[in-house]
């Protein structure tokens, strides 16, 4: 149980709602190590006999938490710390040719020693959207191929990805199944003459739509980041586009390079 003398003493901390105040409380427990990763915290009740106040005041303190992404909600079993074992995605490093061409997975670069999988949520043609048809340099309706997966690490979804790639060009190759082999497409690209030379990747964050954050389990309050890769071949020609929507309390973006 948490103590009382963790509650904030200064005057300014006096003057916030109580609520905010035992929130503060439970995430110096939690920094102090007194709860750590997958340890239930107090429930409301006893937060209620500990503090003297309301249910609401105890659920909106540990609201707190669960908006800032520390803790997370079982249903029926109460409020956990989460795990703060993040994914070090280093944007640049695990997108070498090293990489693909050795046969290596770009996802398998980023997370060391850990049980990842991959769940293909579809792959198919269809027309590409306007904007994603101009980067790739097809005519407005043309089709494309689109490959939809969801990336899990230790059986808990961190990534949404999907891939657009001019379906003329992949026709009939390993690109076009849900297992594009050793290297991934990056690998059947170079295949076909057309392997990436050059990437550019956009960053920026959100709060996910509902679909996002019911197929990436997203606690309430927890935004996403969203990666757009788009890779270019040696003649500069567009051929890929992969926008992917990240667990952003799962992920530390890592960016390493000479300096210009």
């Amino acid at each position: 149980m948490i103590r009382e003398d963790r509650m904030p003493r200064s005057g300014a901390a006096r003057q916030q709602p109580k609520y905010q105040r035992i929130a503060a409380a439970l995430k110096a427990a939690i920094e102090a190590g007194e709860y750590g990763p997958g340890d239930r915290l107090p429930g409301e009740n006893d937060l209620m006999a500990t503090y003297d106040v309301a249910r609401m005041t105890a659920r909106q303190a540990l609201g707190v938490l669960q908006s800032e992404g520390l803790t997370e909600a079982r249903k029926g079993a109460g409020v956990f710390v989460r795990e703060s074992r993040l994914i070090r995605r280093r944007g640049i490093q695990r997108l070498g040719a090293d990489v693909w061409a050795a046969g290596r997975s770009i996802w398998g670069a980023d997370i060391e020693d850990r049980e990842p999988s991959v769940e293909f949520l579809d792959v198919c043609e269809e027309p590409a959207p306007a904007a994603i048809a101009t980067l790739l340099g097809l005519a407005s309706g043309a089709a494309a191929c689109v490959r939809r997966r969801r990336f899990l690490l230790d059986g808990k979804p961190v990534m949404l990805a999907t891939s657009y790639l001019d379906a003329a060009l992949v026709a009939g190759t390993p690109i076009t199944e849900p297992d594009t082999g050793p290297g991934g497409i990056y690998a059947r690209l170079a295949e076909l003459g057309r392997g990436p030379a050059r990437f550019r990747e956009e960053v920026r964050s959100r709060m996910p739509n509902q679909e996002e954050a019911g197929r990436l389990g997203l606690a309430a309050g927890t935004p996403v980041v969203l990666v757009v890769r788009t890779a270019f071949a040696a003649d500069g020609a567009v051929v890929e586009v992969n926008e992917m929507v990240l667990d952003a309390s799962a992920y530390v973006l890592e960016y390493e390079f000479d300096a210009p």
